[in-house]
């Protein structure tokens, strides 16, 4: 299929459109940043990505169909200037766009992130003109050409572990006139050829602030990072370094999630049933019900992390209406099952994992049932703390 030739056109007017919505919803509320959202051409940056069919195939897994402008210029464009997370890669393996096919399931391992979270990311980071900044986890590119218009590209580098990811995101950047400083590098080290910098943001997820990026960043400066944890739990905080290389600030609010960074993701820990099979045969009664943590709501985000804290190490899955607990580094293990509208409790090993979550959920509900704002983290060499100034309890002297 030849390119339609009023693409450009087609594309501004959409683009035009995303900033008034975005702009309507709060999401986009300075002048300058808007200005950057109506000229960075984000279909440039996805030729190609996957949307999800409006049903599950027949063993439960999302379907997720390609969409490009070959095979449908509408969708694809649509798409493209919607606030909507698109997904470009699952499980490391690059698609061929020449020929994409249709997948069932699988785990996004690089997307372009919904235009409203980009933008409320280089906000919380209180970007200026004048800082120098690095971003951790390029992508598409597309939020690192927001970076470019916005600040000049001078003072952008992104780094992307995935070398086939950069070398596209470049190919893009470069075609519409942006010329940051870009590397493959591993998030996790930071980029010392650039630093030191006044804003550090990464796009994706740490299971502990990464120490290289606290040497990497000017007293006085931020780092913007989410953290999440082999629970899934979140928390995105944002940190003040100061001048003996200590890092602290408060959790912010919302539920954002990013894709962990991949020295970070879970392990596999094999079969539910055999890590149940070790449990001892007479129950106990639990305190909490799971869902407290797994609900679909603010708070339960809230607290996955708060829990998430607590057994760092611990994994959660649902096998028909049994919640399992696995611990692969200690080697704990722990069993809720429904019964006569409570829940029992089987768990052993050296870490009780749910009677752990339940002190959290304790000192949480003893109170008030504080919200992220209230906590705040701190780091430093050889740890990480995150306090709360009415929870002396809370069994969290480290975070990871």
């Amino acid at each position: 299929m030849t390119m339609p030739t009023d693409l450009e056109t087609d594309a501004a007017r959409l683009r035009e459109a995303m900033a008034k919505t975005l702009t309507e919803d709060g999401a986009l509320t300075d002048l300058a940043w808007r200005q950057a959202v109506e000229k960075v051409p984000r279909h440039r940056f996805v030729p190609g990505f996957y949307l999800p069919a409006n049903e599950r195939d027949g063993q439960g897994l999302t379907v997720w169909e390609p969409a490009t402008a070959e095979l449908n210029y509408g969708r694809w464009l649509a798409a493209a200037y919607s606030d909507t997370t698109l997904i470009t890669q699952f499980d490391g393996a690059e698609p061929d766009w020449k020929n994409p096919a249709q997948r069932h399931g699988g785990a996004p391992t690089s997307s372009s992130t919904l235009p409203s979270l980009v933008l409320r990311m280089w906000a919380d980071a209180d970007l200026h003109e004048g800082h120098k900044v690095l971003e951790i986890g390029t992508g598409t590119g597309y939020s690192t050409a927001l970076a470019c218009e916005r600040l000049g590209s001078s003072d952008v580098t992104s780094i992307e572990v995935d070398p086939r990811r950069l070398e596209t995101a470049a190919s893009a950047l470069y075609g519409c006139g942006y010329t940051p400083t870009l590397a493959v590098a591993d998030g996790l080290y930071g980029y010392w050829p650039e630093a030191h910098f006044d804003r550090i943001v990464a796009a994706c997820s740490f299971r502990a602030v990464p120490p290289a990026l606290l040497t990497q960043t000017r007293p006085g400066g931020k780092i913007l990072l989410t953290l999440s944890g082999w629970l899934y739990g979140y928390a995105r905080v944002l940190l003040t370094v100061a001048e003996d290389g200590t890092a602290e600030g408060h959790l912010l609010g919302g539920t954002v999630s990013f894709m962990s960074a991949r020295a970070h993701a879970a392990p596999t820990f094999g079969n539910p049933a055999h890590w149940a099979a070790g449990l001892p045969e007479t129950p106990r009664t639990g305190q909490h019900n799971p869902q407290r943590i797994t609900d679909a709501t603010e708070e339960a985000f809230h607290l996955r992390f708060l829990a998430q804290s607590a057994v760092p190490d611990a994994q959660m899955t649902t096998v028909g209406d049994v919640v399992h607990l696995v611990d692969v580094v200690t080697g704990s293990a722990a069993t809720l099952t429904p019964y006569d509208g409570g829940w029992k409790v089987r768990e052993a090993g050296p870490v009780r994992l749910w009677e752990r979550i339940e002190r959290v959920l304790d000192a949480y509900d003893e109170a008030g049932r504080p919200g992220p704002q209230a906590f705040t983290l701190r780091v430093y060499d050889g740890g990480q703390h995150l306090r709360h100034p009415q929870m002396p309890g809370l069994p969290l002297p480290r975070l990871f």
